[in-house]
């Protein structure tokens, strides 16, 4: 509990802003929803046949998983806001919906009867006497709908839209139970107060009002902010860099970040840590979702250019990989020293019961073993895919995990082979035995900088600064740095920062 509140205070700043992205999401989305859902069921009103229709349409997005949601809009959409406030509006629909109409056609047709013979219009019906009735109902539908937007706004994050999901997110990829707190309770704790909140505003037509009153305040002073930064406020440069999942991609963006700073400090640089998978951030890349991300020559060989063949040469390999993406518009700047190449781990027992020591020892018995392996490895031709044909595996039980949690997986004994990289920590953290790769699939993996020609060739400064870790970084040093972050729960943020003062690439002075 210590340490937790002592995140909390340390990050109040950066926790003030989730909760701002996420309130500001789902309370969107709430609205947009009950736009569209209060006036379609007063329409539908008289008319039940096309009601029980609109009632059904909604309910067919519930039975939606919200991540597959998600990935169907990110082609029409893209990345960021649009598909998770598009996902959140099309999940409120069907509760606030289904309220405002049972609430408008469960009235007492007598009362109905009394209102048609007083001679009152069906406008004035629908305001004096159906509203009114249903209006406990509605504002049920639209307590359902709060709570449930709040909490699946959290899977925002995984599409660098922020919010709190940003805390669960770390807190899963570095096995922080801090970070997962942060993220959770918060999120728990605004469903509950705004739930209270519409609750005591159901409750009287004065409360209502005053409710109603402090909503339309909060949007035309946040309308007015956006204005104003919109028309007036001194526009400002910004580049948005990404990183894959986990602490080492972190680590290097934010590295980036202090680079580019180092000799422009006006520069706004936005960071979107654990941003998504290899193909993810490529194509956000060349939609200019984002403007910088950390790539590996094995990857751009593999994945994008699904080359045959690739070069065991480090320098051969990055060659072949840069004169690919030139042909996409695209830049790759000079690579880093250290390899992060993927390997196989397996525990010491499991090494020593079936004499493991290679890749070719695993293809008799790995029928035997069941493993858990990272997404972007589990269907990647770089991965296993293509591991899998080379040396001829037939796993016994192949299960798809998040990186910390493979580990985990296999420190549990839960399963008995992983995937991984040169430099985790985890591998000296659990004492795995990494199986040689004997015939030489993988191919080198060195990282840099990754951004479209066009990007490059507007922002010299940027390269020229990014091009300072080239041929820096040795794998031991990158080994360290991830320990620091995975397992010690430092800052990617400050242990970048300190290894990029200890090589003297920026100034004690720069903040």
């Amino acid at each position: 509990m210590d340490k937790l509140l002592q995140m909390i205070i340390n990050q109040h700043h950066q926790l003030l802003v989730a909760l701002g992205q996420h309130l500001a999401l789902s309370f969107m989305a709430l609205l947009i929803a009950a736009l569209i859902a209060i006036p379609l069921a007063m329409i539908f009103k008289d008319h039940r046949r096309l009601g029980e229709i609109a009632l059904q349409v909604a309910g067919v997005f519930q039975t939606i998983p919200s991540l597959a949601l998600l990935g169907l809009l990110i082609p029409l959409v893209g990345i960021g806001n649009p598909p998770a406030l598009i996902a959140l509006v099309a999940y409120a629909i069907m509760p606030i919906y289904q309220n405002t109409y049972t609430g408008l056609t469960t009235i007492d047709p007598n009362l109905e009867e009394a209102a048609i013979a007083m001679g009152l219009s069906r406008w004035m019906r629908l305001r004096r006497l159906e509203l009114p009735m249903a209006l406990p109902l509605i504002f049920s539908g639209i307590r359902i709908a709060l709570v449930m937007t709040i909490g699946t706004a959290t899977l925002a994050a995984l599409i660098g839209a922020g919010g709190l999901g940003t805390y669960i997110v770390l807190g899963i990829e570095q096995n922080n139970n801090q970070e997962l707190l942060i993220g959770a309770v918060f999120s728990a704790i605004l469903a509950l107060v705004f739930s209270v909140l519409l609750k005591v505003m159901g409750k009287s037509k004065r409360n209502l009002k005053i409710g109603f009153g402090l909503i339309l305040l909060a949007c035309i002073g946040w309308g007015g902010q956006k204005t104003y930064q919109h028309f007036f406020a001194q526009p400002q440069a910004e580049i948005v860099i990404a990183g894959k999942m986990g602490s080492e991609p972190e680590i290097l963006i934010n590295m980036y970040k202090e680079l580019i700073q180092a000799k422009d400090p006006s520069i706004k640089i936005v960071l979107k840590p654990n941003f998504g998978g290899t193909t993810f951030l490529y194509q956000a890349l060349k939609r200019n979702q984002i403007d910088i991300y950390p790539e590996f020559t094995g990857t751009v060989l593999k994945a994008f250019a699904k080359a045959k063949t690739t070069p065991q040469n480090p320098q051969a390999a990055y060659r072949k990989a840069a004169t690919y993406l030139k042909t996409q518009q695209l830049t790759y700047l000079k690579p880093m020293a250290y390899q992060n190449g993927y390997d196989l781990a397996v525990t010491p027992e499991v090494a020593n019961q079936y004499s493991l020591k290679t890749i070719s020892d695993l293809a008799s018995v790995s029928d035997q073993l069941t493993a858990a392996f990272d997404p972007d490895f589990s269907h990647q031709k770089d991965g296993y895919l293509g591991l899998k044909s080379a040396y001829h595996l037939q796993i016994g039980s192949v299960r798809s995990l998040e990186p910390s949690l493979r580990y985990q997986a296999i420190a549990q004994k839960r399963v008995q082979i992983v995937d991984g990289y040169t430099t985790d920590p985890e591998i000296r953290q659990f004492h795995l035995v990494v199986l040689k790769d004997d015939q030489h699939f993988f191919p080198p993996y060195q990282g840099a900088p990754l951004m479209k020609t066009s990007f490059a060739k507007q922002h010299p400064t940027v390269v020229k600064q990014l091009n300072k870790l080239s041929g820096r970084i040795t794998m031991a040093e990158m080994q360290t740095m991830n320990y620091r972050v995975t397992v010690k729960h430092e800052k990617a943020k400050t242990v970048a920062r300190q290894y990029l003062l200890k090589h003297h690439l920026i100034s004690a002075k720069q903040k």
